[in-house]
């Protein structure tokens, strides 16, 4: 049911949420707020209707060059100035410095980052209330140090192993004057200094004084003590009583980092939501944290959980002035891309509106409850008064001013300050990483983040040069010339833009939340890069993630990594993965296929069948793989690529997907709710999806998945 209001038909459900919970407080009125909707969709939809359309004519020159000269590119002088000719590569702005303003410290501290599913308000609360994580629960519960399970009693051992471990990095990060943490039996703030007492009596003091922040509880037996080392919080939770306490000399019970500085909440890949009533749980959610009152409960072994976010924590310093420290995230929110459109709101003939224009209006009146608590008591996201949105999946720098008018656009409609809603490039597309210093210069005012998201970049990738040659195993396309120069490059056009004072430099996400023990051997290397954040699926990987922050001064890498030139990658970034001869053997091929069909049966029989849009799937090897309709988008347009090329038939897929998908109906056969698909292929929803993937994965545009999906989610949503 629709009601129609100013050139627009809501749904009723929508529109009475809109009403009744988003603008009381706001100040605006419903007819107002309708009114500017209306008048913002029908000025911004003829733009976004022209950016897609020359999203269309340019993938249509690409096809039609690489179909002239196959294979590798074999002139890059010659390829280039073709790009140039079609203004796909464009000029270089000589000179970008972004001068973005009133943004919290939380964007500028080097920090791991959450990314997080908004329907899912457990999920979101964990996410948001893992800025403080327990460094001795996440070594302990995890692989990270030990590939021994914990065992369900308390294992001394393991634990001894842990706080040991633990000593180590604080006498590293916060080392005392000729002495260790270790020997330490009491923690003490006397005359404005914290005094360490040691063994038979003797006292020692930190050999930086400045790192000490503050203490809670009597200064003569506080209860914790803070300190800071990189920027980064790190406490000592003290009491005696406690289990493990009673083992500490100096009775040490935990040791809290700060971990997910920034969270995403994403109403985009890692989630569901094809119709209204998906996209009122999103925005209701959204709602309740920035209104700061969002909470749910659950059942956990037996006991009902109330969630609800942490309040911050106070502090004395060593001189007893009060010190806040944060308990809770500094939240993203990652909204659609522009090619989306919502049957949630129609225009009169009927036509569904741009999704990204919704969620822009929508979501941004909505933050103006956080905005308004700013200098006031409460639960409070931003301090300094500002907004921030990642606007994923835009294609060029004419896609980010489309984006930054948008913004404007709502900003006036608010009668909020200019650049009050803050931007965040996902470098993801193509187009947008070849001309990204072209794309910063378009939001200069208003960037806070850019990032690599390797697995749609990969995509796109894979798509763009779809006519030119077979690609590369997914194994072999991450060891590939252009991904590396993508790495690297985005770092360094974000360094000579002076992102590194006020905005991040990301890089993607961690995908096996099992595996804390090879995240903590590799995912160093995203600080290592000048990256000042990167993302990790897990509170727990947060605050593991978080020890990388701690061993790797990120400003130090930053300022040397300055004296690089981007446009020295310009070529290898443009190089294609494509083989010029292919020498598989039937063996590797058949593996290749395999793999990719079930891994996109595994992924789209939960999101058809469940609505669930991010899930752990398991591979070949039974390895648990975060998978979201960015791997999705690789692998169904990896298959397509081998299909029009030759390297596999119909028919080998067709037996690849009937084979696999009985090989995911056993590996799920724990799950309760899980409709198998082998043992009715023609009427399962789900494997006819995964098929419409990749037989049609050449016309879908960029390769995006998202049209096919929404179409069988549909279809089951119908049966219901």
């Amino acid at each position: 049911m629709y009601i129609t209001c100013h050139q627009l038909q809501i749904d009723s459900e929508l529109y009475e949420f809109i009403v009744q919970k988003v603008l009381p407080g706001t100040g605006i009125s419903i007819n107002d707020f309708w009114k500017g909707f209306s008048d913002i969709v029908q000025e911004f939809t003829p733009r976004n209707d022209l950016l897609l359309e020359e999203r269309f004519n340019f993938q249509t020159l690409l096809d039609h060059w690489h179909k002239s000269n196959p294979g590798t590119i074999q002139n890059m002088e010659q390829y280039k100035e073709f790009l140039k000719d079609i203004g796909y590569l464009l000029p270089v702005p000589e000179s970008v410095q972004i001068t973005t303003v009133n943004v919290d410290t939380e964007i500028t501290t080097p920090g791991p980052q959450l990314v997080v599913p908004l329907l899912n308000a457990r999920y979101a609360l964990n996410a948001i209330n893992a800025r403080l994580g327990s460094l001795y629960d996440a070594l302990y519960g995890t692989d990270a140090i030990d590939s021994k399970p914990p065992a369900k009693n308390y294992d001394k051992i393991r634990g001894t192993k842990v706080v040991s471990f633990v000593k180590n990095l604080l006498d590293d990060w916060i080392p005392l004057a000729k002495a260790s943490h270790k020997n330490v039996t009491r923690y003490k703030i006397l005359d404005g200094k914290l005094i360490c007492t040691l063994e038979f009596c003797t006292t020692t003091y930190l050999v930086d004084d400045q790192q000490f922040v503050g203490y809670t509880g009597d200064p003569l037996q506080p209860s914790s003590v803070v300190f800071v080392h990189h920027g980064i919080y790190i406490m000592l939770q003290i009491c005696k009583e406690q289990n493990i306490g009673s083992y500490d000399k100096a009775g040490v019970c935990d040791v809290i980092i700060e971990s997910a500085l920034s969270t995403i909440l994403d109403l985009e890949d890692s989630v569901s939501a094809v119709c209204a009533k998906d996209k009122i749980i999103g925005y209701e959610n959204w709602l309740g944290i920035m209104n700061g009152n969002l909470q749910t409960s659950f059942e956990k072994n037996g006991e009902m959980i109330t969630r609800k976010l942490e309040p911050d924590i106070e502090l004395k310093s060593a001189l007893g002035k009060s010190i806040i420290l944060p308990g809770r995230s500094l939240l993203f929110l990652r909204i659609v891309g522009h090619h989306m459109k919502s049957a949630a709101i129609l225009t009169l003939d009927g036509n569904h509106i741009y999704e990204g224009i919704m969620d822009t209006f929508i979501t941004i009146t909505i933050a103006l409850h956080d905005l308004f608590k700013c200098g006031k008591p409460g639960l409070k996201n931003t301090r300094k008064g500002s907004i921030y949105i990642v606007k994923p999946k835009m294609h060029g720098p004419k896609e980010v001013a489309f984006t930054v008018d948008l913004f404007s656009a709502v900003e006036s409609f608010l009668h909020i300050p200019p650049n009050t809603v803050k931007l965040g490039i996902m470098d993801e597309e193509r187009r947008t990483s070849v001309n990204l210093k072209a794309c910063i210069h378009e939001a200069k005012e208003r960037l806070v983040f850019i990032n690599t998201g390797f697995l749609d970049r990969t995509g796109d990738e894979i798509h763009s040069c779809m006519q030119a040659g077979p690609v590369f195993p997914k194994s072999q396309l991450k060891t590939n010339a252009w991904i590396s120069a993508y790495e690297q490059r985005n770092v360094l056009i974000g360094l000579e833009c002076d992102l590194q004072n006020k905005a991040q430099i990301g890089k993607g996400m961690w995908a096996m939340p099992k595996s804390m023990h090879n995240m903590l051997a590799q995912k160093i290397e995203h600080p290592l890069s000048g990256a000042s954040t990167a993302w990790v699926p897990s509170p727990s990987a947060a605050t593991l993630h978080a020890l990388h922050y701690h061993s790797v001064d990120v400003k130090k890498i930053q300022k040397e990594k300055i004296k690089m030139n981007s446009q020295d990658f310009l070529d290898d970034l443009l190089t294609i993965p494509v083989v010029q001869q292919p020498n598989w053997t039937l063996e590797q091929i058949k593996f290749e296929l395999e793999n990719n069909c079930q891994g996109i049966l595994g992924y789209v029989v939960k999101w058809v069948q469940q609505g669930v849009g991010c899930s752990t799937v398991n591979d070949l090897n039974n390895v648990g793989l975060m998978e979201d309709r960015a791997t999705l988008r690789i692998s169904s347009q990896h298959v397509a690529n081998w299909l029009l090329h030759g390297i596999v038939s119909p028919e080998q897929v067709n037996h690849s997907l009937e084979k696999m998908a009985r090989f995911v109906d056993d590996q799920n056969l724990w799950d309760k709710n899980y409709v198998p698909m082998s043992n009715n292929l023609e009427n399962s929803l789900a494997f006819q999806a995964a098929k419409e993937l990749i037989f049609s994965g050449l016309e879908q545009p960029n390769g995006y998945t998202e049209e096919i999906l929404h179409k069988w989610r549909l279809k089951k949503l119908a049966f219901e």
